[in-house]
């Protein structure tokens, strides 16, 4: 248990108050009683078996925040890594700031947050691994980075940037509201170390003293809709119309109407001259931290759609793909499939920080869209794999009967699991706090570079031996073109309709939309150009001419290149241009634009300052794989369990002697 001191001020006690039954959001404060199960549970904190003697312990806890109060002297934040002992470039409470007016009548608005210990947790949610559990204790959502592996979607999900992300450590920590403090009644160490008395601790919908509001919305915070977050506001004091951020976010808070109470999220147009676009390439800024999320989406969807058509082709009239027709090439291609999927299946692992405990991914199927795609795409592989080795023969030494009926069950179970497990990728990506993800437009990209990929890579792989053969490629090559049409007109469509609303919702979706177009404009554009050119040259293929001999065959591959770089190009931007709706940083703190400066001028060198040296610690991820396994296996060692191991294989390779013998 916290030890308490024998002259602890007042202000670190959490007041005993009188509270309505239910919260602004309309659900119960008292989250157990003495009849639940739940109650009279220790939270084992530190090992200590004992239970805390807060007599509001099964209520939900929250935080008030008075924005007229902070004076953005980061105490709170002070105290609180200290407290949990955590690193320079690691904050579980930052302080940002939005600023807004002129001289001499300029204001500006602190704002102190951490995680809201929300009654709909996404994070709880998303998280594949199960490291996150609300519990009726204070309402307090905890999570164990040690079951993290790194993947980093809770980070995605949470809409107030709450959940953190040590890249040397490869995993995830946040807040834990100070639960050892709160069992002994007093306030967490923020709350405690708030020098203007801006920052508050209690039963939520309990005001401090002096304090006339607890509002749910304040400039820069996003919508409590999304997670129904357990913290209250107080601002009283009369801002600008227009409030923008010191971060290099391109957002602005506007008030668009006279005496309207809320701030709305626009665009805020920088660098922008009498309502001129100025355009960049920007080619390094396209590599990010999910680079191999960007390959791995894409082989995946190629893999799926080439072995639809392989399976389907023959039923269709594409006799030429049949295993019958070409024996060699239909084998050859699909162990090449299976190859594929696997390197994707294990450069996916690369996002994450701690690759080597990947098989967590399963522990959240019941909440997490992660969970549900790695599901999916594990049964798409396995069957793959199952019809792949039916196929080529290594199950011939069984009944003809039972291997054709066992390659029929995997093939069309595959043909089932391919496409299911495209649905559960996109799923990932329609999170309402990154608004330019979730748009259906991520689905209709997904599946049509499903079929432009699939008939791609079949269309090309076959086309080579036919041309070998000294047959004609056209019988393949137009109903290649045509689902190659299909697919890039699926793309088109999405990214039209994309590119219109994102223009409409003025929110961060906006914001993404204005730096596709300016930090990114000429690579939008060419991107654009590269999808209408492949349209254009898969529509002649299909209905002029699909050509023939060596000729037509380059320029197939040619097309083929264009497709391929144009999809590279695309998937990168789909990945970089997102901006969350999180709460706003400080100029130094909190913002990319600094961050990329201190890693491009060498300060990021210095610990202190608070950032990392570079992003993609892949390499790092490794050597810290190497070496917990290592580790357990010293533990296995030690624990006498290798021995065992040897001499069951010393048993077993006695037993298949005998036999032989």
């Amino acid at each position: 248990m916290f030890k308490v001191r024998d002259n602890e001020p007042d202000y670190a006690i959490i007041p005993n108050v009188e509270v309505p039954e239910k919260s602004q959001h309309g659900t119960p404060i008292q989250l157990a009683d003495e009849n639940s199960e739940l109650f009279g549970k220790s939270l084992n904190i530190n090992g200590d078996a004992e239970i805390g003697y807060n007599p509001n312990r099964y209520k939900q806890h929250g935080f008030h925040f008075t924005a007229d109060n902070c004076i953005a002297c980061h105490a709170c934040e002070s105290a609180c890594s200290e407290k949990n002992d955590l690193p320079a470039h690691i904050s579980f409470r930052s302080v940002g700031y939005v600023e807004g007016g002129t001289y001499p009548a300029y204001q500006r608005m602190n704002i102190s947050m951490a995680c809201n210990h929300c009654e709909d947790p996404v994070c709880l949610k998303g998280c594949p691994t199960r490291a996150y559990t609300k519990y009726a204790e204070y309402g307090a959502v905890l999570q164990d980075p040690d079951i993290c592996f790194g993947c980093g979607y809770c980070t995605w999900v949470c809409p107030y940037n709450a959940p953190q992300l040590d890249l040397e450590k490869g995993q995830v920590s946040k807040c834990n509201m100070c639960v050892d403090r709160l069992e002994v009644g007093l306030k967490p160490a923020c709350a405690s170390a708030c020098l203007g008395g801006a920052l508050d601790f209690g039963i939520i919908e309990s005001k401090p003293e002096n304090r006339i509001q607890a509002k749910m919305e304040i400039p820069g915070f996003p919508t409590p809709g999304i997670t129904r977050p357990n913290i209250r506001f107080q601002q009283t004091r009369s801002l600008p119309k227009e409030m923008t951020r010191p971060d290099t976010m391109p957002i602005r808070y506007t008030k668009e109407e006279a005496g309207q109470a809320d701030f709305k999220v626009r665009v805020r147009h920088k660098g922008s001259e009498s309502g001129k676009i100025k355009r960049g390439w920007n080619f390094k800024k396209l590599s990010s931290r999910e680079d191999p999320l960007v390959f791995f989406t894409l082989i995946s969807q190629g893999v799926i759609g080439a072995f639809l058509l392989l399976f389907l082709g023959p039923m269709f009239g594409l006799d030429m793909l049949s295993v019958e027709s070409h024996p060699v090439t239909n084998k050859l291609m699909l162990v090449t499939l299976l190859v594929l999927e696997g390197f994707a299946l294990g450069i996916s692992t690369m996002h994450l920080g701690k690759p080597h405990r990947f098989y967590r991914a399963f522990n959240n199927l019941r909440y997490s869209p992660v969970s549900r795609e790695v599901a999916s795409l594990a049964v798409f592989y396995t069957m793959l794999g199952g019809y792949t080795v039916t196929t080529i023969g290594l199950f011939n030494w069984l009944p003809h009967g039972v291997v054709s009926f066992l390659s029929g069950l995997f093939g069309w179970l595959a043909v089932i699991s391919g496409p299911v497990a495209l649905y559960a990728m996109h799923k990932i990506y329609r999170i309402k706090a990154r608004p330019f993800w979730n748009h259906w437009q991520v689905l209709t990209s997904f599946y049509g570079t499903m079929f432009t990929l699939g008939a791609l890579w079949v269309g090309l792989v076959f086309s080579a031996v036919l041309l070998y053969e000294g047959s004609g490629i056209s019988e393949l090559m137009m109903p290649m073109a045509w689902l190659m049409v299909f697919g890039l007109v699926l793309e088109g469509i999405g990214l039209f309709f994309h590119a219109r609303y994102l223009e409409k919702c003025g929110n961060e979706a906006a914001a993404s939309h204005w730096v596709q177009r300016t930090t990114f404009g000429y690579t939008y554009v060419v991107r654009n150009i590269g999808l209408g050119v492949s349209l254009f040259a898969a529509l002649a293929g299909a209905v002029v001419c699909s050509g023939e001999g060596i000729a037509g065959f380059s320029a197939w591959l040619l097309l083929g290149f264009v497709i391929m770089a144009t999809m590279l190009v695309g998937r990168a931007l789909f990945y970089v241009l997102v901006i969350p709706t999180t709460m706003p940083g400080a100029f130094f703190w909190r913002n990319t634009g600094f961050q990329e400066q201190a890693r491009e001028s060498g300060l990021a060198e210095m610990p202190q300052v608070g950032v990392l040296p570079h992003e993609h610690y892949q390499e790092e991820a490794l050597a810290r794989a190497a070496k917990e396994l290592k580790e357990d296996l010293q533990t296995i060692k030690k624990q006498g369990l290798v021995k065992s191991l040897e001499q069951l294989k010393e048993n077993m390779q006695l037993v298949i002697k005998n036999c032989f013998s």
